[in-house]
């Protein structure tokens, strides 16, 4: 899709009645021929629009693709999602954020795919990514702080992801699991990936990956018994252009009260009320150690706050959390 043939979706988005085809021409300065191709373009690419004589234009059916032109009528965040880029297949879209942001691209630019070949989750493990089902997208944060606060933004879009999915599917068993994961009935919904370029006292930007299984049916065979999806969990499905923007609706306010704080203690009630891991025996895997204990809480700084089976207090900033089961107590 063109730069022009984008815009003129967004034009025929934004009105509910017909829009000449003088008007269009006026406005992008293009012929009446010119405006035709792009109308046969985008019903090409599956969008239902009516053309009468003398009325001009009328957009009647969307597609359901999170291409910008069907997120911003459900968008009501100031920054974020005022800007985003569509492809229809990517490696990665964090990957593309990042080289937009060296580039300059603003805050709250985002970067979505319908689906990717390289996709990450944390620890190096790839995103499965199928097109025509699922969110996989990139938010661009500046944020003014010093990199050693830049991980707690991880817990804090979590928090935003769980209240977006509270709010979209009401009765969803959703649970936030430190540090960065989404679960449903123990199985995965949703991941977190957040990439920063900084120095020791100043972050230039930090990417926020976040994939969400929205409208998958079936997982491939190693996923079957650790994956799920909304469709899945609820039977029904859902809009990922309107799932985009709820998640950046609640993402924002979060954000820039994060940035007026010290710290997540506004949001640590939220996250203790909703995590997984309170309260539970966990085993914590790391690069060069395992740590266990019972799960005490969250930090202000968004470490898991353990107890050892000898009664010390822990504190673990990174590594993969496990449910201890019984045989291994």
């Amino acid at each position: 899709m063109t730069d022009v043939t984008a815009q003129i979706l967004n034009r025929l988005t934004a009105v509910f009645d017909f829009l000449s085809g003088e008007a269009l021409c006026r406005e992008f300065g293009i012929t009446r021929s010119a405006v035709w191709k792009h109308i046969c373009l985008l019903r090409s690419e599956g969008y239902h629009i009516d053309a009468v004589t003398g009325r001009g234009y009328r957009l009647s059916g969307l597609t359901g693709r999170p291409v910008e032109a069907e997120v911003l009528p459900f968008l009501t965040a100031g920054r974020f999602g005022r800007s985003v880029t569509y492809h229809p297949v990517i490696a990665s879209t964090n990957s593309l954020a990042k080289a937009l942001a060296v580039e300059g691209a603003p805050e709250g630019s985002v970067v979505v795919a319908d689906s990717q070949t390289g996709g990450r989750g944390r620890m190096g493990r790839n995103w499965v990514s199928p097109p025509g089902v699922n969110l996989y997208f990139s938010l661009i944060l500046r944020p003014g702080v010093p990199s050693v606060r830049v991980p707690q933004l991880t817990l804090l879009v979590a928090a935003a992801i769980h209240q977006a999915l509270s709010t979209f599917s009401s009765g969803l068993a959703a649970m936030i699991k430190w540090p960065n994961d989404i679960l449903a009935r123990g199985r995965k919904l949703c991941g977190v990936l957040c990439e920063m370029q900084s120095e020791p006292d100043c972050t230039h930007f930090v990417v926020v990956g976040i994939g969400i299984n929205v409208n998958q049916s079936e997982f491939p065979g190693d996923l079957q018994d650790s994956a799920t999806s909304l469709f899945l969990e609820r039977g029904q499905l859902f809009s990922r252009p309107e799932l985009l923007a709820s998640v950046l609706n609640h993402f924002e306010p979060l954000y820039d009260e994060w940035l007026l704080e010290e710290d997540l203690g506004f949001i640590l009630p939220y996250l203790e009320a909703h995590s997984l891991l309170q309260s539970k025996v966990v085993t914590v895997d790391q690069l060069k150690r395992s740590l266990s204990g019972t799960v005490r809480g969250i930090s202000r700084c968004g470490e898991l706050k353990l107890e050892s089976d000898e009664g010390e207090p822990i504190l673990v900033s990174s590594g993969e959390a496990h449910l201890r089961t019984a045989l291994s107590l």
